[in-house]
């Protein structure tokens, strides 16, 4: 995400810093490289005058023209009102002092509400909460089902009616089921339209009056660009909203519905959708994403997905096998699996100061992944925990299992002595120094 954006910022910042001692022309060309990078990433264009206005009037004054490291001044204010513009703090989702908290999902059809709606639900129930999922799409009986079926997947009951016409009575139904069975928090997955017309605005009004939810959070397709920020407009001037939830923010490169839609509706982003995944929600928080825009990466969000996939009590036994030089293929596959749950690598590499650029010409494959559990799941449990028994004629009954070749085999067999080496020199307190084995992908 913001891959385009994020690469012209850098060239700027690039010749900034490579001028010493910076004079106000300086600053206003930079400026006007900056404007020219953030209308081509498809930022309102309010926003852009209003953004650079900000910067200049910090930028051009003598605390900073006159620093040592005037550059660098710039850089930071660019990163402050990157911030101001995305909101400042993480916004959570306000919980009803007495339970259900009933949240409205709204948008249009094909934003991801659905899917999103369930990823909500996960959300909660990791944070101990039991939330009820609700279909109100009466009009589509597949948004129903797939609700259905979503629901299933993360073991989350979900309300639904295929006779009921009313979606009203089919809402105030729900909040009296989820208050019989306990259930804290209740999202209803409302219906959509491909366009906004006066009916759709009509039928939440209509739910919003009666159930009174607590939150009514718009789903908007971060790669619509302008269309998702006036849309938004839209739906909060007919019905109100307290919060968006952008979907698809892997898929776009620019980042433009991202840096106008606060700033237009003067409502908060409180999620992001990262993947298609069920588990791929991630809070807004905006320090980091102007983090990820300016290159600086997002190590925080990093580590608090490695600890929602990695136990501590397996990290401690998976350290003792290194220690004990013990760690099998078996091991390795356990690893590769957690790691893929976290999400696409290169959105886990984004997120690592500096890597962005180091990985720019690089294109990592998450097949190649499955390639190598592919491998390791043709292996016998003897193969897995001891590889001195793969010979030759085991190296092609493996190839032949998995669907891949002898070499990619050998590969893997070679990556993984690597990968022994350098735990052993780790164990040793690395005196001898040692030096990365190459990925294989």
């Amino acid at each position: 995400m913001f891959e385009n954006l994020s690469e012209k910022l850098d060239g700027i910042f690039k010749k900034l810093k490579g001028r010493g001692l910076l004079k106000e022309e300086d600053v206003d060309v930079a400026l006007k490289e900056i404007r020219l990078a953030l209308l081509e990433a498809d930022v309102n264009f309010k926003v852009v005058k209003d953004f650079i206005q900000h910067v200049r009037d910090r930028a051009v004054g003598k605390e900073v023209l006159e620093s040592l490291s005037p550059g660098q001044q710039v850089v930071k204010i660019v990163n402050d009102e990157l911030c101001a513009l995305l909101g400042t703090v993480n916004t959570r989702i306000q919980l009803a002092p007495n339970p259900p908290t009933i949240i409205m999902m709204i948008g249009l059809h094909g934003s991801g509400k659905t899917t999103t709606s369930s990823k909500l639900a996960r959300f909660f129930k990791k944070e101990g909460r039991r939330p009820m999922l609700v279909a109100v799409d009466l009009k589509r009986p597949a948004a129903i089902d797939q609700l259905i079926t979503l629901g299933k997947q993360i073991d989350i009951p979900v309300f639904y009616s295929k006779e009921t016409q009313d979606p009203v009575v089919l809402c105030e139904n729900a909040v009296r089921q989820a208050k019989t069975e306990g259930r804290d928090i209740v999202i209803l997955d409302t219906a959509g339209r491909l366009h906004i017309d006066e009916e759709l605005m009509k039928e939440l009004t209509e739910i919003k009056m009666k159930v009174n939810p607590k939150e009514v959070l718009l789903v908007a397709d971060a790669m619509t660009g302008q269309d998702a920020v006036n849309m938004s407009k839209i739906f909060n001037e007919k019905i109100g909203i307290d919060g968006i939830i952008l979907t698809k923010m892997d898929g776009d490169a620019r980042g433009g519905a991202a840096l106008s839609i606060r700033h237009v509706t003067g409502k908060p982003i409180k999620f992001i959708g990262a993947g298609e995944k069920i588990d791929m929600l991630e809070p807004f928080y905006p320090d980091r994403i102007a983090g990820r825009i300016l290159g600086m990466g997002d190590v925080l969000t990093l580590i608090e997905q490695a600890q929602q996939s990695f136990d501590q009590k397996e990290a401690e036994k998976l350290h003792k096998r290194i220690m004990e030089e013990s760690f099998t293929f078996e091991d390795l596959r356990d690893q590769l699996k957690k790691l893929r749950s976290m999400g696409p690598i290169e959105n886990l590499l984004g997120m690592i100061p500096g890597m962005n650029k180091a990985m720019k010409d690089v294109k990592v494959d998450d097949k190649q992944f499955v390639k190598i559990e592919a491998i390791i799941n043709s292996m016998t449990g003897e193969e897995r925990r001891n590889y001195n028994v793969i010979n030759g004629s085991r190296r092609k009954r493996i190839a032949g299992g998995s669907g891949t070749t002898v070499t990619d085999v050998n590969r893997l067999l070679k990556q993984y002595l690597e990968m022994k080496k350098m735990m052993k020199m780790f164990k040793g307190g690395g005196k001898k120094g040692f030096r990365l084995p190459k990925i294989p992908f």
